[in-house]
């Protein structure tokens, strides 16, 4: 049996998921040397998520809490599974709320990460909770982290990031896993979901409104009547899932779209894709478009997509949303044209691009490691 380090980093999420941040989260706690630090998750959902299981088997504890607002509850958890040698928040302006509590509780190391560029802020009183919690954030951690400049400017304000007050720590994906050949796997993938020798166009995201989901429909409606050939999967699961269903029975693209929910297999759903779209209303760096380009693939993005994100090997377009769909629909059939892998040249884009692993969680360990010390 594993022994379990008593030095313990409580990571603050909303729920364990196959979200971009949870992806990155798992992907770091695989490879980290548990034997010398563990990970905690507290969480506020009260349904099981979906690396829960993994996360117990690793030797990790998933904390829930009903009340997220609550500083009191927080104080409780960090002191009663504590002790921590930090807290690392990933709840956005919530993060405020965290680090209040942390400090109350004595955590010398309190760390806020900013992940996205935007949030439902259209009211006042949303406005207002907003500045108050950058100041609660940008007063009470010790650490702050980026996943990209903008995102960076989103949670802490402008003149922290360009007085270069924080630390860009790039999102972090296992690319090894993607650089292995998947062909039979593609082959029986492509039999079981019915999609023959059709060229394939793929999209990796939740049900939501910022995904844009909308968008991609009205985008294959043109693309089907230039190349009746091309099919779409959609990878994900969420709110909005069902509505998009019916929208693709309406507009008669049920046999051209498939739904394929929350997959396991995600290098091989990747690998059978012939181009990745993904035409966002805002994304903090767009994780799952790191694991598409350790795939070669090409992927057409929208310019919500942060510069962050492009790994400088040609396979990148980026387009306006303003656009439109048929200028999409084009520029997507123009870029279909997968190549065999270069697995020399993706490996040194990601270490030149600062997306090695290995360097990413040691300059993560590294920040806690003042209270780590023996």
């Amino acid at each position: 049996m594993e022994k379990i380090s008593e030095k313990r980093v409580l990571h603050v999420v909303g729920a364990m998921n196959r979200a971009g941040t949870e992806t990155m989260l798992m992907n770091i706690y695989r490879n980290i040397n548990r034997k010398n630090i563990q990970f905690d998750f507290l969480t506020f959902s009260n349904k099981d998520s979906d690396y829960d299981v993994e996360i117990k088997k690793l030797g990790g504890r998933i904390i829930t809490l009903s009340n997220q607002y609550s500083i009191l509850e927080i104080i409780k958890a960090i002191r009663t599974y504590g002790p921590y040698v930090a807290i690392h928040s990933h709840t956005l302006f919530h993060s405020g709320i965290v680090c209040v509590a942390a400090k109350i509780a004595g955590i010398n190391v309190r760390i806020s990460h900013a992940h996205t560029t935007n949030d439902k802020s259209d009211t006042f009183i949303r406005q207002l909770y907003m500045k108050i919690m950058r100041y609660l954030i940008n007063a009470y951690s010790t650490k702050l982290l980026a996943c990209s400049q903008a995102a960076g400017i989103f949670l802490f304000g402008e003149k922290k990031i360009l007085g270069n007050q924080y630390l860009l720590f790039p999102n972090l994906i296992d690319y090894t896993n993607f650089l292995v050949n998947r062909k039979e796997d593609v082959i029986k993938f492509k039999e079981k979901e019915g999609l023959g020798d059709s060229l394939i166009i793929g999209h990796i995201g939740r049900f939501i409104d910022t995904k844009n989901h909308k968008f991609l429909m009205e985008i294959m409606g043109n693309i089907v009547e230039k190349n009746p050939k091309v099919k779409m999967i959609l990878v994900g699961d969420g709110e909005l899932r069902e509505r998009y269903e019916e929208i693709a029975q309406k507009e008669g693209l049920q046999n051209k779209i498939k739904f394929l929910g929350i997959r396991q297999d995600i290098a091989t759903v990747l690998h059978s894709m012939d181009i990745f779209v993904f035409p966002s209303k805002y994304e903090g760096l767009g994780l799952v478009l790191l694991e598409a380009q350790a795939c070669g693939i090409p992927c057409v993005v929208s310019e919500a997509i942060q510069p962050e994100s492009d790994l400088q090997m040609g396979l990148m377009t980026k387009l306006s949303l303003n656009d439109g769909p048929e200028i999409w629909a084009d520029a997507i059939l123009q870029r279909i044209n997968k190549k065999e892998l270069d697995i020399e040249m993706i490996k040194n884009s990601f270490i030149k691009q600062g997306y090695s692993m290995n360097s990413g969680i040691t300059k993560l360990i590294s920040l806690y490691e003042n209270e780590m010390e023996d």
